[in-house]
Parts: structure tokens; sequence; C-alpha cells
């Protein structure tokens, strides 16, 4: 994998040089590039070699240097549960789906589902835009090989890999659950939720989390046989007796509240020292941007976009995904 913050112009020569890279960028930058072998994702929150910034005039370019081939394909939402029947017989597949879309409510609920979804490596991100654009723009992925842009939909590139080397795919998650915290279930999926149980009993979610005046930048936190998975808050009306998340929450699985962080910045760069971040593809959430207050600081060696969920097969929040491509004996070993 190759990293770097590039002009359009910059981003322009690369394409047309051939290479599979997987592109970040504003709409209006990623608007500009020419027809190759790329897929972008509209984001203009970003972790650079010199820290968080807003960028809506670069965009932030992976190079996929190991590939030896790749198929890019737009799925609408119908033909999601489809996307494993077209990968190569080695590689990786890279996905992008707007916030907010019909794809991203379908994939998140259902993907977990998808015929052979699990059987190789699946990155990618949800993409974003500006949050004082909210309501006055959409977010977009594009089809570098068509020059088409989207908003509803997915767009994901299929990698081929050559014969010994592999893709590691992995979550760098900081929350884990705070097992003093009320046990916290839900009677159906969705990204919005009206009930809960809490300890057994049936509350008004909404009244309860004001109630208990929860902090809500934490995530709820569920434990899948020792991975934590979290699921972030977005808005909690009372009055409307509502929360909705950025991630649906599971009929019968058990949350509970986030441990408290402390420095944000300060505990990722302990968690990732000694891996080579340089050198993998990665994404973080927009809420660890946001409350860690990642403008102007580093996340150790890990650069990428800061985007509205992140994929590792199934989609996750206030989570960092990575992955790099090495040998299969190295892989083995670690």
């Amino acid at each position: 994998m190759k990293n770097s913050m590039m002009s359009v112009a910059e981003a322009a020569e690369k394409i047309s040089s051939g290479a599979f890279c997987v592109i970040a960028g504003s709409e209006a930058a990623l608007s500009q590039l020419p027809k190759g072998n790329w897929i972008g994702g509209t984001s203009v929150y970003f972790v650079t070699e010199e820290g968080g910034k807003v960028d809506r005039e670069n965009v932030f370019v992976t190079e996929v240097a190991d590939a030896t081939a790749a198929k890019i394909k737009h799925y609408g939402p119908a033909a999601l549960p489809t996307l494993a029947a077209d990968r190569f017989d080695t590689g990786l597949s890279m996905i992008l789906i707007p916030a907010f879309s019909k794809a991203h409510t379908a994939f998140a609920i259902d993907g977990s589902c998808y015929d052979g979804l699990f059987d190789q490596p699946l990155m990618g991100w949800i993409t974003g835009i500006h949050l004082d654009d909210l309501g006055k723009a959409s977010p977009k992925v594009f089809d570098g090989t068509t020059g088409e842009m989207h908003e509803e939909g997915a767009v994901l590139m299929h990698l081929e890999l050559p014969a010994g080397q592999v893709a590691d795919l992995d979550i760098v998650n900081l929350f884990e659950q705070d097992k003093t915290a009320d046990a916290i279930t839900f009677s159906k999926d969705g990204f919005s939720a009206e009930k809960a149980y809490v300890n057994g009993e049936e509350v008004d979610f909404a009244a309860y989390v004001t109630e208990k005046g929860l902090n809500t930048q934490m995530p709820l936190v569920a434990d899948y046989a020792g991975a934590m998975i979290n699921v972030s808050f977005q808005n909690v009306d009372a009055e409307a007796g509502r929360v909705d998340f950025y991630a649906p929450v599971i009929e019968g699985v058990e949350y509970r509240l986030a441990k408290p962080q402390g420095d944000y910045a300060a505990t990722f760069q302990s968690r990732v020292a000694g891996l080579d971040g340089g050198n993998e593809l990665s994404c973080n959430c927009i809420l660890n941007y946001l409350y860690g207050e990642l403008e102007g600081k580093r996340t150790g060696d890990f650069t990428g976009p800061a985007t509205f969920g992140e994929v590792a097969y199934i989609l996750l929040n206030q989570t960092m995904v990575r992955m790099n491509v090495k040998s299969a004996e190295a892989s083995q070993v670690a």
C-alpha cells in the first residue's frame, strides 16, 4: 500500500499511470479526476502525516501496488447481496457506500448474511460530507472506470493478488464495555430505537438516556466472543421518544455503555506502537476525529480519511480499520 495526500493534478497523473487506487476527497475534487482504475468516496476530514485536518482541495490516495488486476462495479441496494460473486479467486475487495443511503441501511442490517461475505477480506468505509453541509449536500461514491458519481448504492473494487500474497485486515477499537453499566437489549434491529430493555425492564430509551445523563460520546458496545463492536449515538430526542444511531442495534444482543476514555490521541498511539501504519490502508471514524479532537494530532503512522462508518466485513462505528498486503508466510507468523 502507498498512501499520500495529493493535489488533483498529482492524483490524475497517478491514475493515468494505470495504478489501482482508492481515493477520498470532496465531491468537487473527485469530479475532476480522469477515468481509470480507481474508486472514490467523499470525505473532507483526514488524518495526515502532519495531523488531522479538513481539506476540500486535495485528495487522499491509496495505491494498492501489489494488485495484479481489478474489477470495479457499482451495485444498487438490491444487488449488494451478490457482491462476493464478482471476486477473484485470490485477493481482497474494497467497498464505499454513501452515508444515509438505502445501501447504507441494507448493508448495515443484512450484510453479515451475504453469501461468501467472510471468505475474503472486505474493507471500506461510509462516505460523508463536511458536517456544516448536512442537509445541503449528500455523500457520494465514484466509479473511476466510467467517471460516474452515485449517491445511492455502493462501488466495489475487487482486487487480485499474486500467489503468495494475502491481505491482512484488522481493527483498532479503543472502547470496551463498562461491566458496571446497565445491560441494554433491543427487541428489533434498526438505526433507531424508541424502547429498550434495561436490565430486563422495558423503558422509553430516550427518556432513560436523558434522565441518566449518559455520555453519548461513548458508544454502546457489544461483546461478540471477545470482539468489541460499537454502536454510536447520533441523536437523542426525548420529546419524540427516539434515539438514532450511526449503526444498527441488533435484536437480542446485549450492549453496555463504553468505559470512559482518557486522551484519545495518546491512547491510540500507545495501542498502535510498533505497527507500520505508513504502509497500510486505513480509515478512522469521524466521531473519533471529533471527540478525540484529532485536528492537528497524529494517530501513530496511520493516515487516511475520517469517515461516517467503517467496514471490516461488517459496518463498524468509532473504530479504525486497517489493512495491508503481505506474504502468506509473514501473515502466518504474525
